[in-house]
């Protein structure tokens, strides 16, 4: 039973998005590894854009920042 986690940041993406990548990534695992798609697992994480950092600031604030 393959369980795959994405984390991104929560900045909208739609519900259609979010369908299309456990769709996408149940496929993927289908088509190379011949996983059975009936007991794939895909959860898609949210993350606040203050609570993700990146060289040790949050990615609100390099966004501000222009980086």
């Amino acid at each position: 039973m393959p369980y795959v986690n994405i984390r991104i940041t929560r900045e909208g993406a739609s519900a259609e998005q979010k369908a299309a990548l456990i769709r996408g990534v149940t496929e993927l695992l289908r088509d190379t590894l011949g996983k059975n798609p009936a007991t794939t697992v895909v959860v898609i994480d949210e993350v606040d854009t203050d609570n993700w950092g990146i060289g040790g600031e949050s990615v609100t604030v390099r966004r501000k920042s222009g980086r």
